[in-house]
Order: C-alpha cells, then sequence, then structure tokens
C-alpha cells in the first residue's frame, strides 16, 4: 500500500518503538494519529509530526473507540494500524522464599499485550473492511509487536512471553480472517532494542546486551523496527507472516 496520504494509527506511540514508527509514517506521508495513555507525551510528538495525539488505553473499549473517532474526524477512516502498546514485567513464578508470583501480574501482562492489542484491532478492522478496496483490493494493514521473548523467553518471562506468544499465534489467523476483506496482517518480533527503557541502564549493561547479538553487535535502533513496519506495509505480498528483527539473537535463560 502506498503510504502517502492514508491515515495511520499507531499505538504505544508517544516513546521508543512507536514513537520512532510515528515518525517514519509521517515523513512518509501518512496522516498519524498518536495514541498512547500518556496524553501529553502522545501531543508532545504529534505536534512534532504534524499529526494527531490522542489519549487511549487499549484495554478500555470505550477509549479505544473515543480515539478512533477523533482520528476519524481529522484524518479520515484509518487504513493502517500499528500496535506497539505493551508493557514488560519479570517476576519468577515461584520466588525464593517459596511464594507464588500473584495472579494479577499475570492477567495485567496478557491483558494490556496481548488482549488490548486484539482489542483495538477488532474495532480498527471493522471500520477498514468498511472501506472501498484500492486499485489492488487491498482495505488495510495491521502491523502488531510481539517479541523474540515469544520464542525464546528468560527466567521470569512467564508473564511477557505468554502475551507476546499470543501475539504471534493469532497472527496467521487474523490474516486469514481479514483476507476476504483485503485487509493484511504481520508481526515483528524485536529483539534488544535502545528504547528508553533500555537507555536507563548503565552504560555498561547496555554493553553486555549488545555483545550478545551475533550482528550488528549493538542495539537495535527504533529507526530500524520503523522502517520495517512501513516496509510491511508498502509490500502486497507480506502477510500472515511474523518477522523476527533481533541481528540473529537467540536469548539466554538468564
Amino acid at each position: 500500500m502506498d503510504i502517502v496520504g492514508k491515515a495511520a494509527l499507531v499505538t504505544g506511540g508517544a516513546s521508543g518503538l512507536g514513537a520512532a514508527t510515528a515518525r517514519e509514517l509521517a515523513r512518509r506521508g501518512a496522516r498519524v494519529a498518536v495514541l498512547d495513555r500518556n496524553a501529553e507525551g502522545a501531543a508532545a510528538l504529534a505536534a512534532e509530526i504534524g499529526g494527531l495525539g490522542l489519549a487511549c488505553d487499549i484495554t478500555d473499549t470505550g477509549s479505544v473507540l473515543a480515539a478512533l473517532e477523533a482520528a476519524r474526524a481529522a484524518h479520515g477512516p484509518a487504513r493502517l494500524l500499528i500496535n506497539v502498546a505493551g508493557i514488560g514485567t519479570a517476576r519468577r513464578i515461584v520466588g525464593k522464599d517459596g511464594t507464588p508470583a500473584p495472579l494479577e501480574d499475570f492477567e495485567r501482562v496478557v491483558r494490556v499485550n496481548l488482549v488490548g492489542t486484539y482489542n483495538i484491532t477488532r474495532l480498527a478492522v471493522a471500520e477498514m473492511v468498511r472501506l472501498d478496496p484500492l486499485s489492488d483490493g487491498e482495505r488495510g494493514v495491521v502491523v502488531n509487536t510481539a517479541s523474540v521473548a515469544a520464542y525464546d523467553g528468560q527466567v521470569g518471562q512467564e508473564a511477557y512471553s505468554a502475551s507476546k506468544g499470543g501475539i504471534v499465534g493469532m497472527t496467521l489467523p487474523l490474516a486469514r480472517d481479514l483476507a476476504q476483506f483485503g485487509v493484511r496482517v504481520c508481526t515483528i518480533a524485536p529483539g534488544l532494542f535502545l528504547t528508553p527503557l533500555m537507555a536507563e541502564l548503565p552504560a555498561t549493561v547496555q554493553e553486555s546486551l549488545a555483545a550478545s547479538i551475533p550482528f550488528p553487535k549493538r542495539l537495535g535502533k527504533p529507526e530500524e523496527f520503523a522502517q520495517l513496519a512501513a516496509t510491511i506495509v508498502e509490500n502486497l505480498s507480506l502477510n500472515g507472516e511474523v518477522i523476527r528483527l533481533d541481528g540473529a539473537l537467540r536469548l539466554a535463560p538468564r
């Protein structure tokens, strides 16, 4: 799909991979709505790229519908949905003292990362499938974000890995469900990237993590994630696929 002039939604767009993606789509000519629980951050990024910043909690249907309505009013119906919003946690299922992990922690991560992604996707594509098809029959594109932890999760990543594994697992069924409407679905599974959270770690820790990547031996750049997301949008044959973006990294147990 040609990105120029298309209305796009980017969740988790106020920072990190989401912000880089919003910038890249805007650079390529999209009308971008930046959705994030951080309303101020979303507004600031939107002002930078000439887009629209909207407060949105992807786990709350009312919040999502309000954001979709506002984005539609400003930019027209969205043909692009890039789901980057998510949270992470690390907690062993049984602590050193023998105490089991709180169920609420597991539920919260799965609800945001997996249920939230599904929630906004179902609501956004319900609008996409009603749009007129483009010249090639396409109506829309959805790009979700998983993680290499979906495949080789580390110690304490049960919740995070399960949530991202769920996104991987629903990629092909979503693509098959939506193929009849000309809506494509792909997922990016990033490895270790230099996000704001990563930047808070000491330089020595960052260097150690980068050293574990076969090549290139550095942390991934958010701009590289954004470039791949844009490429997926533009390449009509990419559908139902999960793409690891990790420099051949395979996570060690810890």
